[in-house]
């Protein structure tokens, strides 16, 4: 019997909303107003945030049952600002602050400095519908 591997693995997934993430603030910096697609926007990165932070335990498992403790604390210290920061944006998302949500953005902008994103991704726009969904959790 050959291995099982899992093409969609929570690293790929990780690598893909940072990644979409990236593109969301890039497009949020450059709203005029906070319309409709402002809203989306800020709302995918609070639930993309939120996503990532409830795959990193499911991440280090392996780690863990390895006995790589060190290597597992680590990565979990590297992105245990995800989680709170997603709290902080879905807060000032529904409460229409747009200031904080700017300022969120940026600290957001910050940690994902070193992410790349090629002209010709094909992520698409993943947040169209983003706050209606933020809404209903």
């Amino acid at each position: 019997m050959s291995r099982v591997i899992n093409v969609d693995s929570v690293g790929k997934q990780r690598t893909q909303l940072t990644k979409a993430i990236v593109l969301a603030v890039r497009e949020l910096a450059r709203q005029k107003d906070t319309g409709t697609e402002a809203r989306d926007l800020a709302a995918f990165v609070s639930i993309a945030l939120k996503t990532i932070a409830e795959g990193i335990d499911s991440s280090v498992a392996a780690w863990e049952k390895r006995g790589y403790w060190v290597k597992a604390d680590k990565f979990r210290m590297e992105w245990a600002w995800a989680n709170p920061l997603s709290e902080k944006m879905r807060t000032a998302v529904l409460s229409n602050d747009w200031a904080t949500v700017a300022m969120l953005s940026a600290q957001v902008a910050q940690k994902f400095s070193k992410v790349q994103v090629s002209e010709n991704h094909r992520l698409g726009k993943p947040w169209v519908g983003a706050f209606k969904l933020l809404n209903t959790k």
